[in-house]
């Protein structure tokens, strides 16, 4: 068993990103920050809880920690403040303090919940991010963002709160439904446009490779993600400045995911339509060569995702929720944009009719 560790370094608080295949097999192995003796919440849905349950709580009984479960609902509809009341509620009930820990067990709405309340759980404890989804694994459970939704905008309540550690688990993807996995390729085809045009390639050549979840090039995958976002999260933990290239196709996307009440479309799927708006964008004002977004575009096409928007969501939808965007300024749209393959920008106070016109050409 190897197990990559991967730091992720900031200015306040610094911590490993644990990486491997069947990594809880070799019980005798601990993660950090868990000690004999501690007092650990396992934050997690129904349905994880049900396939890997035994082999969990067995890791953590073999070193004597002690853990209460929670159960939230799950899917996105359910990332919201009346969650996160519950979670609170439990956690009073059981007598938790500020020692003890909270692990995020499943994918990025687990692990937005399960971060939002351990940063304002007796002003702040500990959480783990035990990361179960391919989303998860390569994006969300890293950075320190946390929070929950509100019905108009997406992750509108939150707070920047690190984990002490991000466990990843690659064996967890074997008992993940084929439309999250894709849904989880949109965030890896996002870091190839946006930063790496090498790893963009690589995409193109191996993305069946990755539908079919061949171990060594899922494992090659996630590093590759994990060390970019890493690197991004080092030089700008609260997204003022180049982590807000990580949001291309978000701005559309988390337009989509509220005009929907975060029901009908994945987050991974939302941001692919998100992406090819982006490239839309990007071509019309003349700054993507059509070659270029030809390729971004196929290669969303052929990890199996969305390249069309919604047809009952009208381009006028979209303006309210993306004005509520959190890059978005005194109601001035501000988009992620290519402008090669490896190669992103900042459009800041975006012409509507230039909105229209690339949310138009993706309807089918």
């Amino acid at each position: 068993m190897i197990i990559h560790k991967i730091p992720v370094i900031t200015k306040n608080h610094s911590y490993d990103i644990y990486l491997g295949n069947n990594i809880f097999n070799k019980f005798e192995y601990k993660f950090y920050p868990f000690q004999t003796g501690d007092r650990c919440i396992l934050v997690t849905n129904q349905t994880i809880f049900k396939i890997w349950k035994k082999k969990i709580l067995q890791y953590f009984s073999n070193h004597q920690i002690t853990v209460d479960t929670f159960i939230l609902a799950d899917g996105e509809n359910h990332k919201t403040l009346y969650s996160i009341n519950l979670l609170l509620t439990f956690l009073l009930e059981k007598l938790h303090d500020r020692r003890s820990i909270l692990i995020a067990f499943g994918g990025g709405v687990i692990g937005d919940i399960t971060g939002f309340a351990a940063s304002i759980y007796q002003r702040g404890i500990r959480f783990v991010q035990l990361p179960t989804t391919f989303l998860s694994q390569v994006d969300a459970a890293i950075g320190g963002k946390t929070g929950v939704n509100h019905e108009l905008g997406k992750n509108m309540i939150g707070t920047f709160w690190q984990p002490e550690s991000v466990i990843t688990n690659i064996e967890f993807l074997n008992t993940l439904p084929y439309q999250q996995l894709i849904s989880g390729l949109a965030e890896v085809i996002k870091y190839a446009i946006s930063f790496d045009y090498m790893f963009f390639e690589w995409l193109e050549k191996n993305i069946k490779k990755i539908l079919s979840l061949d171990p060594i090039t899922i494992l090659y995958c996630i590093q590759k993600c994990c060390k970019i976002k890493s690197k991004i999260v080092n030089l700008d933990e609260h997204e003022k400045g180049c982590r807000l290239f990580l949001n291309l196709g978000h701005t559309y996307g988390h337009a989509i995911e509220a005009y929907f009440k975060y029901t009908n479309w994945l987050h991974g799927e939302a941001v692919a339509i998100g992406m090819v708006m982006s490239i839309y964008t990007s071509q019309i004002l003349g700054i993507i060569s059509f070659h270029d977004g030809k390729r971004m575009i196929s290669l969303i096409k052929n990890a199996d995702l969305p390249i069309y928007a919604p047809r009952n969501m009208s381009p006028k939808c979209y303006l309210s929720y993306m004005m509520r965007d959190k890059k978005s300024h005194s109601g001035k749209i501000k988009l992620i944009i290519p402008s090669a393959i490896g190669k992103v920008k900042i459009l800041k106070d975006v012409n509507q009719n230039i909105i229209f016109s690339a949310i138009q050409k993706c309807l089918n």
